[in-house]
């Protein structure tokens, strides 16, 4: 296929429109009063969400039909763990580019973490069946529990600079990952990592990386939130300034998880640079619950099936079954809740991307802790996604 061709089809594809209805629109007008809570006052709670319904040809190519409610890519929203997904994917290709350059590390190979000025950080992780800490398991974490230490372990494997060029060369202008999520971090140094073979010896040894780039969203709408924050228990009378925080926009968002499930969708400098299996990793234990990993530590009580699955399941337990398989990553954090799903219902051959991100916050007193999350949050992104599902199912 011609490069002019391949890139019409992509257009077509992603640009597919339904202009007589919106259903996201539609499914907003239910009574459902865990919907009508916010819908209410739909701007105040900063809602955005993004639908993508996939329809396959005869052979099994897929067409991307896109309907958006509030969507605006110049208005900030704290992605909080949602970050961790881009950051899963890159860890792994950055492997990749190792192995081209004669290193000879995988995702199992176990490593340890040192401080720029050669302390011993971290050695272990408990919750590996054999104690080692690897790339790979790190990553099994970040979806089952959004674990933040693995997060910041492979925030700092890959180091600022690396991670923000990697998603500026595949198209995903309106993203910048800029901290750890660890107080007082230093962002812009990163610690020392040792990569061992089974003998003990030292495979690879990653010094310290330094960030040279300097990136803010300064530029966004909505970057100074609320009337007020705390900080270090003290009250501040003035909005909080998100300028230096996270980013990535819904459309990103939503790219990114397209990438991992559908990668052949996009021109090769768009893709990820990953191997097949790669892809199967991810897409595994990203629609993976805790009671199915196998993992003694998230099999106490204290993880439950819908643990990090907030549309459809959010607001209940037990009751997520196989016919339904949610490829997703959540996050949730200073009030906003935000999910980027893929989902497949597999009895009724349904497949479709949901994104969505709100604010429920009602004192707009930052990093206080208080947020209607419980309450108000997550059953409505449960309610939107039975809600979208439902609608799908009867209107196929």
């Amino acid at each position: 296929m011609k490069k002019e061709t391949f890139l019409l089809y992509i257009s077509l594809i992603f640009l597919t429109c339904d202009t007589n209805l919106n259903r996201i629109e539609n499914v907003l007008k239910n009574t459902n009063p865990k919907i009508q809570h916010l819908i209410k006052n739909a701007a105040a709670h900063e809602i955005q969400i993004l639908l993508t319904e996939i329809k396959r040809d005869t052979l099994g190519q897929p067409r991307f039909i896109e309907t958006a409610y509030q969507v605006d890519e110049e208005q900030y929203f704290y992605p909080a763990s949602t970050a961790k997904l881009p950051i899963a994917a890159l860890a792994l290709q950055k492997i990749k580019e190792l192995n081209a350059n004669g290193i000879s590390i995988t995702a199992h190979t176990p490593f340890q973490i040192n401080t720029p000025h050669g302390e011993s950080l971290v050695l272990q992780d408990s919750t590996e069946l054999e104690g080692k800490l690897t790339l790979a398991h790190l990553i099994k974490k970040i979806f089952l529990v959004s674990d933040n230490e693995a997060y910041n372990y492979l925030f700092d494997f890959l180091g600022r600079d690396y991670i923000n060029a990697a998603l500026k060369e595949k198209g995903l202008t309106d993203s910048q990952i800029l901290h750890k999520f660890l107080f007082n971090a230093d962002n812009e140094n990163t610690w020392e990592y040792f990569f061992f073979d089974k003998n003990g010896d030292t495979l690879y040894h990653q010094n310290s990386i330094k960030s040279r780039e300097q990136l803010n969203n300064s530029n966004l709408k909505g970057i100074n939130k609320g009337k007020g924050y705390l900080k270090e228990g003290e009250l501040i009378n003035e909005p909080m300034d998100f300028s230096l925080k996270n980013r990535i926009s819904i459309r990103d968002l939503n790219g990114i998880l397209k990438r991992l499930i559908f990668p052949e969708v996009f021109s090769k400098e768009q893709q990820f640079n990953l191997t097949e299996s790669d892809y199967t990793f991810l897409r595994y234990w990203m629609s993976r619950t805790t009671t199915e990993s196998k993992i003694d530590a998230y099999n106490t009580g204290e993880y439950w099936d819908s643990y990090g699955k907030f549309l459809i399941y959010g607001d209940q337990k037990g009751a997520m079954h196989n016919g339904i398989r949610i490829y997703n990553k959540v996050g949730y954090a200073y009030g906003t809740l935000t999910d980027v799903a893929y989902i497949h219902d597999l009895e009724n051959e349904l497949e479709f991307f949901l994104t969505a991100t709100i604010l429920v916050n009602s004192n707009q007193i930052f990093n206080d802790d208080i947020y209607e999350f419980e309450q108000v949050g997550i059953p409505f992104l449960a309610a939107l996604g039975q809600e979208i599902l439902t609608d799908l199912q009867t209107n196929k």
